[in-house]
């Protein structure tokens, strides 16, 4: 497993309408290294986001879709999404502020 610090593992958020949605019950969506365990996660997004307290994390393993260019056919990169659910007196992710 790679040595993964913290800014290395959110690499952005998932801006969706139903992720726009789920923030209401504050649970925000973010694009993480494919690596990340949900305790790396965790960490990285109380350090990242001061005043952030993390209940759980779920995550989801996207496999590449198949894409075909005439005859030849590839795959697109595997992706790894994380749904992150604060607490109720947590401070809310200022980076979705004005979304």
């Amino acid at each position: 497993m790679a040595d993964l610090k913290y800014y290395d593992i959110i690499k952005e958020p998932v801006v969706t309408e139903k992720t726009m949605l789920a923030m209401e019950k504050k649970k925000y969506t973010f694009s993480v290294h494919p690596d990340a365990t949900k305790n790396q996660i965790k960490e990285a997004v109380e350090k990242l986001f001061e005043g952030t307290k993390v209940v759980s994390v779920n995550t989801m393993n996207l496999e590449g879709k198949t894409r075909r260019r005439g005859r030849t056919s590839g795959k697109t990169a595997k992706r790894k999404k994380a749904v992150v659910q604060l607490t109720e007196d947590s401070k809310e992710i200022e980076i979705f502020e004005g979304l």
